[in-house]
């Protein structure tokens, strides 16, 4: 069940990115010719930094479902057993703890900007824009729940993310180089 989760919501933010990006690339090339023609628009500025925005949250969440953050693999590798997965639950404890305090702190932002609205688009809600702090938050806490198991099993074995992607790179190589 869970790995039936995590395929859908991999699938589901890989989709929403890159919908992102597509929609971003076009409202600034359509800024620049609207500008280059003597138009400026008012609006492009604050809608591609909002874009921005999405795509970092919703990215951070997708790096966090793939285990692809900067981590401490090595370290944590080194630190000999059971004390390397008691460093597991600190980091993931820790990790869990920051991004529960930013969903609540991006709850409480919401609230304060209630009946308020983008400059340039008066009919748009900032709130609808900044929900992304609480909603980013919240993915980012359950990609990195279900991709723990994994990653508890990795470390408990002695293995990384970090390594194993570098392990099968050098065998690529080795490949290629004998296939020559």
């Amino acid at each position: 069940m869970a790995a039936i989760a995590s395929r859908s919501l991999e699938k589901f933010l890989e989709w929403f990115i890159i919908v992102q990006m597509i929609m971003l690339t076009a409202v600034v090339i359509t800024a620049v010719l609207f500008r280059i023609f003597g138009n400026s628009l008012s609006w492009y500025d604050e809608v591609a930094a909002i874009q921005l925005s999405w795509i970092t949250y919703y990215g951070a969440a997708l790096a966090a479902l793939k285990r692809r953050h900067i981590g401490l693999d090595s370290v944590l590798l080194s630190i000999p057993m059971p004390y390397r997965m008691l460093g597991v639950i600190a980091a993931e404890a820790i990790i869990i703890g920051f991004f529960l305090l930013l969903a609540w702190t991006g709850w409480e932002v919401l609230v304060v900007l209630e009946g308020e609205y983008l400059v340039s688009l008066t009919w748009v809600p900032i709130q609808l824009t900044q929900s992304v702090i609480p909603i980013g938050a919240a993915l980012f806490i359950v990609c990195q729940l279900l991709s723990l198991p994994a990653y508890w099993d990795m470390c408990a074995n002695g293995r990384s993310y970090e390594h194993a992607e570098i392990e099968e790179e050098v065998e690529r190589e080795m490949a290629n180089a004998e296939g020559r």
